[in-house]
């Protein structure tokens, strides 16, 4: 998986970003199970990304929200 960028967020639509949002919070439940059992392969590096990730895309949705209210 790619880095996301703010330019290729702020482009999608709400319903695009919660779609990544869940994906991405699945992802990050999977890799953090895998670590607590001691079987993370390659995951354990892009778990700091990920939290940046959906940070990013929870940053956008709540700027939305607010201009909107």
């Amino acid at each position: 998986m790619s880095r996301l960028k703010m330019k290729d967020l702020r482009e999608m639509s709400d319903d695009e970003l919660n779609a990544k949002l869940s994906e991405l919070r699945s992802e990050l439940a999977h890799a953090q199970v895998e670590r607590s059992k001691g079987t993370i392969k390659k995951e354990s590096g892009k778990m700091k990304y990920m939290r940046r990730d959906i940070a990013r895309i929870l940053t956008i949705l709540n700027e939305r929200k607010r201009t909107k209210g």
